[in-house]
């Protein structure tokens, strides 16, 4: 299976591995910075180099075999064993990101469960289980304020076992955090928010920058979906 450097440290750029499967759909290296699509958050894209050639990295999943680098359609593909380097679309990653992270912080801020999330560039959102929508003035400038005190952002682990005694961690109802590899990562936003999460996150919520309220959209007697943007 791929190592999942991404895990440990966000701020990965680039990395060396090697080539373990070539299939239809990827191909699968022994280690990648790329996190695949999962949890709302899209799969990373960027450049595949080696010595025979370079190719797109047009998207990134999550399959049985290990996680799947596909490329761009046509493109030469590398063989199994062979050295490759990977550089991912950092622009694109780090707005992912602070995306992620804005969302942690919504979700401190709108007290109900979350039944549905998805991160963009440009707009992300998280839908909540309330009855009302809440005041879009006051939650800008309390997401913002958020933001300004610039909270740090740190991490740590615990077992399938510990999740289980600690339900009241989950706050997604529609997705579970990845388990498997019996240990489960937390994220905490210190002071702000604590919940399990798999995804890619800032070190502080001051790199997120200014953040403003898009559309709150009711979609059902007890869903109001919520979107927040980058506002620069």
């Amino acid at each position: 299976m791929t190592e999942e450097l991404f895990r440990e440290d966000s701020y990965l750029k680039s990395a060396e591995a090697t080539v373990l499967a070539v299939t239809d759909a990827g191909i699968v290296l022994d280690r990648t910075v790329f996190y695949p699509s999962g949890g709302g958050q899209p799969g990373d894209s960027g450049v595949l180099k080696w010595a025979g050639g370079e190719a797109r990295i047009v998207d990134t999943q999550k399959d049985d075999v290990g996680i799947l680098h596909v490329l761009d359609e046509g493109a030469v593909i590398p063989a199994v064993g062979e050295q490759v380097t990977i550089d991912l679309d950092w622009e694109r990653r780090h707005k992912h990101m602070r995306m992620h992270t804005a969302l942690h912080l919504l979700c401190s801020l709108v007290d109900g469960d979350v039944n549905g999330g998805q991160v963009s560039e440009a707009k992300s959102r998280l839908d909540f289980n309330i009855p009302e929508s809440p005041d879009k003035d006051a939650l800008s400038a309390a997401l913002n304020a958020l933001v300004t005190q610039d909270h740090p952002v740190s991490m740590s682990w615990i077992t399938d076992a510990e999740l289980d005694a600690q339900p009241d961690l989950v706050r997604t109802m529609s997705v579970q955090p990845p388990r498997g590899s019996g240990r489960i990562r937390i994220i905490n936003v210190v002071g702000v928010d604590l919940q399990p999460c798999g995804g890619t996150h800032v070190k502080s919520t001051g790199e997120i920058g200014r953040l403003r309220i898009g559309k709150i959209e009711n979609k059902g007697k007890q869903n109001r979906r919520i979107n927040i943007l980058f506002d620069e």
